[in-house]
């Protein structure tokens, strides 16, 4: 009798888990790296320090009675945040290397220090805006660093 209660302890305490979600936190992670010729431009790495919830920014239209959010654009900035100065890929000499091997040791400071502290990497998302023309001299690499841990 003992055997078939431990047995189906287990049993519930299996079934528990399977059906158990794990409910994460997310954190983002951006880097911009400027490709303006001459060092012109600004990099960095950026992380908030506040949160937002969307739906205080969302509205919902529907044709009829729609309901728009009154909500100010300014309450969407985030003024707490952590900026972390990178070398921008070009100074007047070209193409620097060593700038790009020198940022990529920061975000790996970063990377490393975040999975110290429980965080695991679960998505990269990357862009570019770049040459656009005879007149634009302009342009920057982005990419975004999405970390989840359990809460």
């Amino acid at each position: 009798m003992k055997q078939k209660l431990l047995l189906l302890t287990l049993l519930l305490f299996g079934f528990q888990s399977a059906f158990a979600q794990d409910i994460y936190e997310y954190q983002i992670v951006t880097v911009i790296e400027s490709i303006v010729p001459n060092g012109l431009g600004r990099s960095r790495m950026l992380t908030a320090n506040e949160t937002r919830d969307y739906k205080d920014f969302t509205s919902t239209r529907t044709g009829e009675g729609d309901k728009r959010n009154k909500s100010d654009r300014s309450e969407i900035r985030v003024k707490g945040f952590d900026e972390t100065k990178l070398l921008n890929f070009y100074n007047l000499g070209g193409i620097r290397f060593q700038n790009i091997v020198a940022n990529d040791a920061i975000v790996m400071s970063k990377i490393n220090t975040m999975a110290s502290e429980g965080w695991d990497l679960a998505f990269v998302n990357s862009g570019v805006e770049s040459f656009g023309g005879k007149d634009d001299d302009n342009g920057i690499y982005i990419t975004r660093y999405t970390f989840k841990r359990k809460k």
